[in-house]
């Protein structure tokens, strides 16, 4: 198979998991140390000290690489701690960036709260297309900032043609990939320079790890490699196996995340409860041509308002019992959130409720269960 280009599960499993050399141990092992004996001085066998490298963070980052289709990948302890790489490695005080207003809240909250102060301009557009991105750039825009679904309005932003805006102009494009995984759509393919992944979600998988990556080419991520090693947020020895173990069932997991998702967008969307739902697999969703083109399929995540605002969504949140009410999604298990006293409570709330993240909004992060099981839980819960 040398000359074959491998499968996506195959590349989860295999991409940089080789036997161990020295035991022939299958799965990567822990390697559960800071340091590493020297020969002699500089003298060593490609590892000096953890924080610059580690076997098992190794195999996480060539894996990762492997399935964007990057030259390079580099794993940070979270997904914020992967962005903030980014903005400080290769973005200077004066510098632009460009980005949709709809985002993760903790995203926001590090530009406007960190990086604005330090002295990066930030520019939000409510116009996704290309043309509402053009219109804010300038020369000194150096950084274009996409998710695509984004979180929470599961807008689709069209990856290709933002890139070509993007290019025009000089600057990069970087994609936060978290809620598609790369198993879904390949940002890098479709021309962005660089992805951004909380490998917390869809690739943990199992809501037991925290971490993020940034993937892209060599030359690239030459200075946010640099930083990763001068400031130190990399995930430990423990955190990339899990995230490696989660990564070898990433596709099959999708696979039922997508379809669970599908079919409760649609049943959802045809309750009398449901005011609105927001999901791109539906035709009635704006961004469904596009999501349909660069996507493989529509993802796990739902967002939906019901009819009765704050006070209606309050009692839905609290009368679910397959779905919890928690941070996070991408997990095995169902999760339901309250965005805009969770995931974006960090946005104020003028500035939130002119992006459309109300009060009512909910989210859902639809997980692998019997879809009937969670479908009669949802009931419940608008009942």
């Amino acid at each position: 198979m040398s000359g074959e280009k491998l499968g996506f599960s195959t590349r989860a499993i295999h991409a940089g998991q080789d036997a161990d050399p020295a035991t022939g141990a299958t799965v990567v092992p822990i390697y559960a140390t800071s340091t590493y004996t020297q020969a002699a001085p500089g003298q060593h066998k490609g590892y000096d000290y953890s924080r610059s490298g580690n076997p098992t963070r190794t195999a996480l980052e060539t894996a990762l690489a492997a399935l964007e289709g990057a030259e390079c990948g580099l794993a940070f302890a979270s997904g914020l701690a992967a962005s903030t790489a980014v903005f400080a490695s290769l973005l200077r005080p004066g510098d632009e960036i460009v980005a949709s207003s709809d985002m993760y809240g903790g995203t926001f909250r590090l530009l406007e709260r960190v990086f604005k102060p330090w002295g990066l301009a930030i520019h939000y557009t409510d116009d996704i297309s290309p043309a509402g991105f053009e219109q804010i750039m300038s020369a000194k825009t150096k950084l274009v900032w996409i998710e695509t679904p984004t979180n929470p309005l599961l807008q689709i932003l069209d990856i290709a043609a933002i890139a070509a805006s993007a290019h025009k102009h000089g600057a990069k494009l970087a994609v936060d990939n978290t809620f598609a995984s790369p198993y879904l759509q390949q940002p890098l393919a479709l021309g962005a320079d660089l992805v951004v992944h909380s490998t917390t979600k869809y690739i943990g998988g199992h809501s037991d790890v925290v971490g993020g990556a940034v993937l892209g080419g060599k030359a690239l991520l030459e200075p946010v490699k640099f930083y990763q090693n001068a400031a130190g947020g990399v995930p430990g020895p423990f955190d990339a196996y899990l995230t490696l173990r989660g990564l070898k069932t990433l596709a099959v997991r999708m696979d039922r995340h997508c379809d669970n998702a599908m079919s409760l967008a649609d049943w959802l969307s045809r309750q009398p409860q449901a005011a609105r739902v927001f999901y791109p697999g539906l035709k009635s969703h704006p961004g469904h041509a596009i999501a349909a083109r660069q996507m493989k399929a529509f993802g796990g995540m739902i967002s939906l308002q019901i009819h009765g605002g704050a006070e209606a969504a309050h009692r839905f949140l609290t009368r679910t019992k397959l779905f919890s009410l928690a941070e996070s999604l991408g997990g095995v298990e169902s999760l339901v959130g309250h965005p805009a006293t969770m995931t974006h409570a960090s946005i104020p709330r003028e500035v939130r409720e002119a992006r459309g993240v109300d009060d009512g909004l909910i989210r859902l992060s639809v997980g692998i269960e019997d879809l009937a099981d969670l479908r009669d839980d949802l009931q419940h819960a608008m009942g």
